[in-house]
């Protein structure tokens, strides 16, 4: 995922520019960039820095003092250095985007075949996404008609600004998975408009959010306002993880919707499927022992505070997360320097778990690794019983739009390791496989991954069939959890509150609506 931030302004923006970029450190890790345009040198000032082992702030707070000008953008990205600065027949230009482009491959080529252009930027050895968006931008007699050129020919998802002197130009994603929000300011110095993909940024900053971009909408935003350039499109598919995991708390995406409400209301849809099992009662339902709930944070906290109040089961922390000298962003190279620094943000508290049973609400289980270690700790405190509960769908289909679930590897997912022991006797019959253990990389391993590539997974979706239960139960063991229950995908879409069509939900049912 990648976020970004623009400012323009009567004054200079750059200190705005910089803080509004650093409220989106929570989507990406890998790197950070800036660029300025001083409207007195008619020049651009643009660093872009590695973010793998520090904060944003810390790469750029010394060197932003040099920077002036009245406009400019940010961007924290989990993927390219940007924004990239190119230059036209129009002139010099920025780019920022937040993309996922499947067919890159296809359209570097076009580029480098067709109209003979090159590259000069890498991104973990292959194109730089958003160097390929700039030179597709460059084929438009206008940015307009640039934009739309990336709009209608980029497989996956693609939102951009596009930073053109003192003027901002903000193209959303066709089908809008992924926001774009406009605030206003007015002070003594005048009227200021930022651009952004969160929310958060505006307030501590002096902004009131004034524009939701649409899907497929283009807009021009300068000092003097917003103008819409190409209205927006009738069908939507943004991401419903947003509310789920990805969203800072206090933001608000397509309907003014809030971040922390939906999580609160994912909470409570799990307290209530909990109370109303079949055979429950209310008072059946409490009188389950249960001494605390907790979320896992920082994203599982909404969800449990929705979870507690409806269950009237205190909310306690059992966990909590050391941050001083371990940043989000702090991610080592080795595999297993990762794994240590995972474990040692969250430190238990033995007073409050020992004999004493929880019910623990996260966000999701994607690979489960940083979970099933977590239990560890909670089982070694002496913690009696581990209820999981988990905001959204079991995640089946890997992610084809934001790089949420990326690998397609079986090896990655829970829910793909589960179904490859669940498949693995008959595949281990049928092959003709002498080897009865399941080890990663073994001929059974490699001949269940293979089969799950050609099996048809909507039934594992679904949580009223045999599979869907088998495949949960795995993962329960996996895990080592007293019970696990997933959200349904229809309490999901109540809780966020927009029909399900305007709403991507590829990655819990696979389903292909507008897919590209």
């Amino acid at each position: 995922m990648s976020g970004f931030f623009g400012v323009v302004s009567h004054s200079r923006c750059v200190d705005e520019v910089f803080y509004g970029t650093d409220y989106h450190s929570h989507l990406g890790t890998k790197r950070g960039g800036l660029a300025i345009y001083n409207n007195n040198s008619g020049t651009y000032h643009r660093d872009i820095h590695n973010l793998e082992n520090s904060y944003f702030r810390t790469k750029f707070n010394d060197e932003i003092q040099t920077y002036d000008g009245c406009s400019g953008i940010g961007c924290i990205s989990d993927t390219d250095a940007q924004p990239i600065l190119r230059r036209n027949s129009i002139g010099t230009y920025a780019v920022a985007t937040v993309a996922k482009i499947n067919n890159i491959e296809e359209l570097a080529n076009e580029l480098m075949g067709g109209r003979g252009l090159s590259f000069s930027e890498q991104s973990d050895g292959g194109y730089n996404q958003t160097e390929v968006i700039a030179l597709m931008i460059h084929e438009g007699n206008d940015f307009v008609e640039g934009i739309k050129i990336v709009q209608d020919n980029v497989k996956g998802s693609c939102s951009m600004l596009v930073l053109y002197n003192d003027q901002i130009i903000a193209g959303r994603d066709k089908l809008g998975r992924t926001p774009i929000v406009i605030g206003k300011k007015e002070d003594k110095d005048g009227t200021s408009y930022c651009v952004a993909s969160e929310s958060t940024s505006f307030l501590n900053l002096g902004y009131k959010l004034v524009h939701i971009l649409g899907p497929g909408e283009i807009v021009s935003v300068t000092k003097d306002g917003y103008q819409t350039l190409s209205h927006p499109l009738k069908e939507s598919q943004v991401c419903s993880f947003l509310w789920v995991y990805y969203g800072y708390p206090p933001s608000v995406y397509d309907g003014g919707i809030n971040v922390d409400t939906v999580r609160y209301k994912c909470g409570a849809m799990l307290a209530k499927a909990d109370i109303d099992e079949p055979g429950n009662t209310p008072d059946d339902a409490n009188k389950k022992k249960i001494d605390f709930v907790v979320g896992i944070p920082d994203s599982g906290v909404g969800h449990a505070l929705g979870y507690s109040n409806t269950r009237h089961i205190p909310y306690m922390r059992p966990y909590v997360k050391y941050t001083p000298t371990w940043p989000r962003s702090f991610m080592p190279q080795n595999q297993k320097q990762r794994e240590l620094v995972a474990k040692m943000k969250l430190i238990p508290n033995e007073d409050i778990i020992k004999d004493r049973s929880g019910v623990f609400l996260d966000d999701s289980i994607v690979r489960g690794t940083q979970l099933r270690d977590n239990v560890k700790d909670l089982v070694e405190c002496g913690i009696k019983d581990v209820h999981m509960r988990i905001a959204c769908p079991p995640l089946v289909f890997p992610c084809e739009f934001l790089n949420f679930s990326r690998s397609r590897s079986s090896t990655e997912l829970a829910t793909l390791r589960a179904i490859m022991h669940l498949i693995a006797p008959r595949v281990r019959e049928r092959e003709g496989i002498e080897e009865t253990e399941l080890t990663k990389d073994g001929p059974l391993w490699k001949a269940c991954a293979k089969e799950i590539d050609n099996m048809d997974l909507t039934p594992y979706s679904n949580p009223d069939t045999p599979e869907y239960k088998a495949m949960v139960e795995e993962i329960r063991k996996e895990l080592g959890l007293t019970t696990l229950k997933f959200q349904k995908l229809n309490d999901l879409v109540e809780a966020i509150g927009l029909p399900k069509c305007k709403l991507c939900t590829h990655c819990f049912d696979g389903s292909s609506w507008g897919h590209k």
